[in-house]
């Protein structure tokens, strides 16, 4: 191979990787900025409809644009359910409520929740390493909470943090559902497009039905920018960078990169939206990660080794 082709693999790599690194590790703090003058069923919704509709424009240009049949649009309509419109729908909007730093590292949590119910179906075994992590994430979100228990008495914050549960357990179950029925992805972009609108209709008619105010007029050009780019990076330049950093090293490798995911972004929440960041917060952060980190360890993630295409 000749060394500048190999080095312009390795820099499509490294951008690919720097790419899903930084606009995942951003998501958080861009939906923050979004919802400050516009719905949060509005941003999740239109997000998606716009990410279907570049997913399209790119099948449209590749002539693969086609029907995917009602077996495959029923596994694709139960995974957009559980990832796109309650994940991320429940999400978006729990950051009207809650800070997009407490969003982050609750979402963190997410790892612990799939863990804990491939056990519970028999996709996983259980062992002392486990049982680690999993104290040490619990311990985690008890520092998140400890000096905020009164927080809790107020009805907006409490709805926000139930939203931020009901999400995380919405991605665990959309994860465990794609384990446990060992799906093939097929063509990824047409099932995303598939996903995307019909997360992106869903949470529009959310939107309208349970919006009190959405005048159009007060939406802020930083909300709309912010929307707009979750909807081009975050949705879809994240995703395909994701996966093509998939076909050159191991999905163990990859996940890495969620780690560093919510570091990035309590770093730019207090950096960029000047959120508070306590002793606690920061001892909780490390502790969830660390927890997250013991249970998914494995050698592998340390191994240069690349899978053979």
């Amino acid at each position: 191979m000749p060394l500048q082709f190999s080095v312009l693999k390795d820099l499509k790599l490294t951008l690919a990787i720097l790419t899903v690194a930084i606009v995942w590790g951003t998501t958080f703090l861009s939906i923050r900025v979004a919802v400050e003058t516009i719905p949060g069923w509005f941003v999740a919704g239109i997000r998606q409809f716009l990410a279907a509709i570049i997913m399209m424009l790119i099948l449209l240009y590749r002539k693969e644009f086609k029907w995917i049949g009602w077996n495959n649009l029923k596994y694709q309509l139960i995974f957009s359910t559980l990832m796109l419109i309650i994940a991320n729908g429940m999400t978006t909007v729990a950051e009207e409520r809650v800070t997009s730093s407490l969003a982050s590292l609750v979402s963190a949590c997410s790892p612990i929740i799939v863990f804990l119910g491939s056990i519970a179906i028999g996709l996983q075994k259980f062992s002392f390493r486990a049982m680690t992590g999993i104290i040490l994430c619990f311990s985690g979100i008890l520092f998140i909470f400890w000096d905020g228990l009164n927080d809790l008495s107020n009805p907006e914050y409490l709805l926000g943090v139930i939203f931020l549960f009901i999400a995380i357990f919405g991605w665990a179950s959309g994860t465990i559902f794609t384990k446990k029925l060992n799906l093939q992805s097929g063509n990824i972009t047409l099932n995303l497009f598939y996903q995307f609108i019909f997360a992106g209709i869903v949470q529009l008619c959310f939107a309208l039905a349970f919006s009190d105010d959405y005048n159009f007029e007060n939406w802020s050009f930083n909300s709309i920018s912010a929307m707009l780019y979750l909807s081009v990076f975050g949705s879809v330049a994240a995703f395909f960078a994701f996966h093509y950093a998939l076909t050159k090293i191991s999905p163990v490798q990859v996940s890495i990169l969620t780690y560093f995911n919510t570091i990035i972004s309590i770093f730019l929440s207090w950096l960029i939206l000047n959120e508070s960041i306590s002793a606690k917060f920061l001892l909780a952060a490390v502790l969830i990660i660390g927890g997250v980190f013991i249970i998914n360890y494995s050698p592998e993630m340390f191994k240069r080794k690349q899978i053979e295409r």
